[in-house]
């Protein structure tokens, strides 16, 4: 199941801000929640423990179930590339993902919300699929009876977008629309997990 609890207190079990907001909680109580969570040794923690938070932080961030994470597993096995970056790749080419990283929502699960109610093109024909896997060379845009909603009109004057564009992205803000240039390298994607302990997880 996703998780649909609290953000911050989500940040604080990964180790890391999973959102924009999370991050000025975050730099406040560095530590896991809880009322031992100040006490927690997070490298005291088992290979498994580790393994599998780091696989949990991955499934956080992209807000995936652990279903859906199997999945991709399974088809980055099956890509000639290394596993573990072949599934970032994956994760980094939902729609969902790409409408966060072009600066569209503030956060994935915001850029789930949009994609679910309709509010998104992939080449001019609504998708309402969050896991929709767009290909490169398709253009994704907000829908223009969507435009003059607030969230769409903050996302046009760069509120949600990142200081450096991501280079596989080709995006148009003030027209609120984006084209995904190239596939998503590993290197290109800024993401802090360290993918060889998912592959370890899920290989073992």
């Amino acid at each position: 199941m996703r998780y649909t609890g609290p953000k911050v207190r989500l940040s604080r079990r990964a180790g890391l801000p999973l959102t924009r907001k999370a991050v000025r909680y975050f730099e406040k109580r560095p530590y896991p929640p809880g009322e031992h969570g100040r006490s927690t040794n997070r490298r005291a923690a088992g290979d498994y423990s580790v393994r599998r938070l780091e696989k949990q932080k991955l499934r956080w961030y992209y807000d995936v179930s652990e279903k859906q994470m199997r999945r991709y597993w399974d088809l980055a096995l099956r890509r000639p590339g290394r596993s573990g970056a072949e599934l970032l790749a994956i994760l980094e080419s939902r729609l969902a993902s790409l409408v966060m990283r072009a600066g569209l929502a503030p956060s994935i699960y915001a850029a789930r919300q949009y994609v679910n109610h309709g509010h998104i093109t992939v080449d001019g024909r609504k998708v309402d699929i969050p896991s929709y896997l767009v290909k490169p060379g398709q253009t994704v845009a907000v829908r223009p009876r969507s435009r003059a909603m607030q969230p769409f009109v903050a996302a046009a004057e760069g509120v949600y977008a990142d200081q450096i564009t991501a280079p596989y992205l080709d995006v148009d803000l003030g027209d609120l629309r984006f084209t995904l240039v190239s596939r998503p390298e590993r290197p290109q994607i800024p993401v802090l997990v360290d993918e060889q302990l998912v592959v370890e997880h899920y290989s073992r």
